[in-house]
């Protein structure tokens, strides 16, 4: 057992020598390491974004689960935020809000491996600071999801929302405008998902928003359905629970036509010299936030064409 001082608080932590993901040889404590020292970085995609905690207390090895209510034995200095249930009428859901690095190294010690977001903040939960587009391809060729990566990226600058691209660590890619939280969750919602219906009808035989998957064929789902409330994605720079501990990591757009690049491209070990050779390419995402109610309105003026 050891402790962390980390802005004044005190952190036990346990079992650091446990393995976390062993075909990679990482422990639980070079999992704390990495948050630890990933915190600045990671600390502006997290600010004030209620979240929901997938945790492996067990390491990868076992099951794990997730977990969206802020359990009572977390300390009090760990802030929530109460938010109504998704389409329920029970109550509040207390999400946990990392703010700062000794929570971010808390819930790394508590077993979290990923940090799930909410499309919208803590202030305003039903009015999304982010419209997102999350592709995965039909099978592992992950050409077609470049291509349909800047298909997306086009129709978002052509309505004067600004794209930003990151690999999920997982199997694709996200991408993602940030919205100035102005309009409804009901309005983004339709926004996205008539930008993947033009999408698909502009190439038919690539990209399709079919949702059973005996009717794709091999085309790519244009997959938007975390646009609601109560949903999330994975926050830049979590850990997955993949072999090998990728990290999900937001890239300049440039980088899509690197071959060798693949969605779990980056991990806990290589991120850190990624971001000693290059700054955050999500640094200045929230001066880029745009109206999605001029962009419907630019869309529609596209699709009148």
């Amino acid at each position: 057992m050891s402790y962390a001082s980390i802005g004044g608080r005190e952190i036990e932590l346990k079992n650091l020598d446990k393995a976390f993901f062993p075909d990679a040889d990482i422990t639980k404590g070079d999992v704390v390491d990495y948050y630890r020292e990933i915190a600045g970085v990671m600390s502006r995609h997290l600010q004030d974004r209620p979240l929901a905690l997938q945790r492996f207390p067990d390491g990868i090895g076992k099951d794990g689960f997730f977990q969206q209510d802020r359990p009572d034995y977390f300390p009090d200095w760990i802030n929530d935020v109460a938010l109504e249930r998704a389409g329920s009428g029970d109550g509040p859901v207390h999400h946990v809000l990392c703010n700062n690095t000794a929570t971010l190294v808390y819930l790394a010690n508590q077993g979290v491996l990923t940090l799930h977001g909410w499309l919208s903040l803590a202030d305003r939960p039903r009015h999304p600071d982010r419209l997102i587009f999350d592709l995965d391809p039909p099978d592992d060729d992950f050409a077609a999801v470049r291509y349909a990566a800047r298909r997306v990226g086009e129709l978002m600058e052509a309505i004067g929302l600004t794209p930003h691209v990151m690999t999920t660590g997982s199997r694709g890619l996200h991408v993602l405008a940030p919205l100035d939280a102005e309009t409804h969750f009901d309005a983004v919602r339709d926004l996205a998902r008539t930008m993947a219906d033009h999408l698909a009808e502009q190439h038919p035989d690539r990209l399709t928003v079919e949702q059973r998957k005996d009717k794709r064929k091999d085309r790519l789902y244009l997959d938007v359905m975390r646009n609601a409330y109560g949903q999330t994605a994975v926050v830049p720079y979590s850990l997955r629970a993949k072999p090998g501990a990728p990290v999900a990591t937001p890239l300049d757009w440039d980088e899509l036509d690197r071959s060798d690049l693949g969605p779990r491209s980056y991990d806990l070990r290589s991120v850190h010299q990624r971001l000693a050779q290059k700054d955050d390419p999500w640094k200045n995402i929230r001066p880029h936030a745009a109206s999605a109610r001029l962009a419907r309105e630019r869309l529609e003026n596209k699709l009148g064409d």
